[in-house]
């Protein structure tokens, strides 16, 4: 039941009972309602402040186990990129050395993957962590670019192994004539004063003086390419296609013991010394060309001398002197 209140009145000098309107009524109401509603979001920010709910304990957890997962995977692409780097070493500096190949460039080891676009997929997403994931694929898919790379390197590198035999024998790894006491090479590789016009010209190839007749022999295995017969020049030539970018040139010959086509091997006799076309005395002027270019044949020397009878050649042919021929 509820309570009745009574107030005095001062005129009438009696208790009067009090008399509560509508509009009391609903105002009491409404302030009740406002303040359980104020408590009420007092209370709920306090809880959202203070306390996680289910939804965002489960969320955190997820993100803390994301990026659990995704720093091993980082470990282990940065593991793998140790192992590849590693590879990548004893590829360029010991297995394509050994086999005599050039190592792969860093730019081409370095190549790129692609621009952003690439990634724009996975931007348009809007996923959280978006730049995290996009670090991690653009790692993987480097490493995959890097991986081919090698792959590729080292079945050239299981080709060069398998043709090494050959490779060894196509070398020009001989002097081209018996010359035991190393007293026969008169001429080396590099500017000489020419023996005709007595002017400093290139010389490129060394000249071992010999008599007319004197055996000449094939430096490595090949197929003969060329058999000529010039007046001037280099006279009578042979030129020997040994495959892997060798070729070896023998000039001013008296006579030929091949003929073009034949297939040689180091040590096969192919001609003689002779004194033809542009040649002052009787001599071998003998070449080594790699992919086309000259270069100095001593350094290929190394089956038929010992160490210090190389240092000796090495010496002789870096005097500064005239050659027998010119070209």
């Amino acid at each position: 039941m509820a309570k009745i209140k009574y107030y005095y009145d001062t005129e009438t000098c009696k208790y009067e009972r009090v008399k509560t309107s509508t509009g009391d009524i609903i105002l009491n109401f409404l302030g009740i309602i406002f303040l359980t509603v104020a408590m009420a979001a007092g209370l709920l920010l306090l809880y959202v402040n203070y306390f996680e709910s289910p939804k965002e304990l489960m969320l955190k957890n997820e993100v803390k186990e994301l990026e659990y997962y995704y720093d091993n995977l980082q470990i282990e692409v940065d593991r793998l990129n140790q192992i590849l780097a590693d590879m990548e070493f004893r590829d360029d500096n010991i297995y394509r050395a050994v086999l005599g190949a050039e190592p792969i460039e860093k730019s081409v080891r370095d190549a790129g993957i692609g621009g952003r676009d690439r990634y724009e997929e996975i931007r348009e997403k809007n996923i959280l962590h978006e730049e995290i994931i996009i670090e991690l694929t653009e790692s993987v898919d480097r490493l995959k670019r890097k991986m081919y790379i090698e792959t590729k390197s080292q079945d050239e590198v299981v080709e060069l192994a398998a043709k090494k035999e050959m490779l060894l024998a196509a070398i020009p790894a001989i002097q081209p004539v018996s010359n035991k006491e190393l007293i026969r090479l008169a001429s080396g590789f590099g500017v000489r004063i020419h023996p005709i016009y007595r002017v400093r010209k290139m010389h490129t190839g060394i000249d071992f003086s010999a008599n007319i007749g004197t055996p000449i022999y094939a430096t490595a295995d090949g197929v003969v390419e060329e058999v000529q017969i010039n007046f001037s020049g280099y006279g009578k030539l042979v030129e020997i296609d040994h495959g892997f970018g060798y070729r070896t040139r023998y000039a001013h010959m008296h006579g030929f013991s091949v003929r073009k086509g034949q297939k040689v091997r180091r040590g096969d006799l192919i001609g003689y010394v002779g004194n033809t076309g542009l040649s002052t005395a009787p001599h071998l002027h003998y070449e080594v060309l790699i992919n086309g270019k000259q270069v100095d044949p001593i350094h290929y020397f190394f089956n038929d001398l010992s160490p210090a009878e190389y240092e000796k050649i090495i010496e002789l042919a870096s005097i500064d002197n005239m050659s027998l021929g010119g070209h």
